[in-house]
């Protein structure tokens, strides 16, 4: 299958490439180029800059796709109608077109899991959930008007190997390792999906190959656990007793002292009953999942990684400084 992928450099991107490779499929990668990364071996780049549709038009003029896993949808893209240009060069030319959105599209509600049905956000296209629910409407609506083959997978929190948003599982191993404490908003009862980068990949490209994926909106996550249940099951991961401290409501400007998951705007649970009904692979568990993340951090040089970091894409990071203050504010 000739697939092409909108992004590839990193994290989901780069490990669909990897994914698609592994079974055999042709892959070429689609982005800016800014990014340094080595692509595997067999896999072509096409550069493109989804801020402009002239670039797009330039870069995807006389291709044709079995397949387009677009996992580069990002805010940036979202103003003067570039969606939906790019919805509409790819429209003949493509058999499947698969867009990874987020949970963070839902409207929220404490009424849980959310299934597909449930209403999008009411936010600006510039905002990261605005945007993905702009992106699922354009595809529908181009569904709808001239049946392009476009679906729509929601995963919720995405960690694994080279996740590049660090404060998640990165900055908790590390936490655990080095005895540092870790705080808790919200009595830590902030509830959240988890699914392993990998499982979100061989979902995606079951979607791309099936036809009753079409115009549909798929949850992909696996299990889900509240803040504090996080802690405890990454600790008994790493083997070490968590040293917990409860923090009040987090009213403070800027980077948050804990990992942005454990905010109340995180608390939300995915139903995945449609993916099964599709017959789409089931995730891992949450601790099998972890564990095998662990492993992988354990061979890697994170577990000697600095006191503060953040991704330069993202800028989600931890500071473990920062951290500290707190910790000593709060036990006087």
């Amino acid at each position: 299958m000739e697939t092409l992928i909108l992004g590839g450099s990193t994290f989901v991107g780069r490990r669909m490439v990897e994914h698609l490779r592994a079974a055999g499929h042709e892959v070429t990668v689609l982005n800016r180029g800014r990014t340094a990364t080595d692509l595997p071996p067999g896999v072509s780049r096409i550069v493109g800059d989804r801020t402009s549709t002239k670039s797009m038009r330039l870069a995807l003029e006389g291709t044709a796709w079995d397949a387009v896993i677009d996992v580069s949808g990002f805010v940036m893209a979202a103003g003067g109608g570039l969606f939906e240009d790019l919805i509409e060069l790819l429209d003949g030319r493509v058999g499947a077109y698969v867009f990874v959105s987020s949970i963070m599209a839902y409207e929220p509600t404490g009424l849980m899991p959310w299934t597909e049905d449930q209403p999008l956000r009411d936010e600006p296209e510039t905002t990261y959930g605005g945007f993905k629910a702009h992106a699922e409407r354009a595809i529908l609506e181009r569904f709808t008007s001239t049946g392009f083959p476009g679906s729509i997978g929601r995963p919720a929190a995405i960690y694994g190997p080279d996740n590049n948003i660090h404060d998640m599982e990165t900055a908790m191993f590390l936490r655990l390792r080095r005895g540092l404490p870790i705080l808790l908003p919200h009595e830590g009862l902030v509830t959240t999906s988890y699914g392993h980068v990998d499982d979100l990949c061989a979902n995606l490209l079951e979607m791309a190959l099936l036809p009753a994926a079409r115009g549909e909106i798929v949850n992909l996550t696996g299990q889900g656990c509240s803040a504090r249940e996080y802690a405890l099951r990454l600790s008994r991961i790493v083997d070490v007793e968590p040293d917990i401290i409860e923090v009040p409501t987090w009213v403070g400007d800027g980077q948050a002292p804990f990992g942005h998951l454990f905010k109340d705007k995180h608390h939300g649970i995915l139903s995945v009953e449609k993916a099964r009904d599709l017959g789409l692979t089931a995730e891992r568990g949450f601790m099998d999942g972890h564990q095998e993340t662990y492993d992988w951090f354990c061979s890697t040089d994170l577990v000697d990684a600095p006191d503060a970091f953040a991704d330069p894409m993202w800028g989600a990071g931890y500071d473990f400084g920062v951290e500290a203050a707190l910790v000593k504010e709060l036990r006087g």
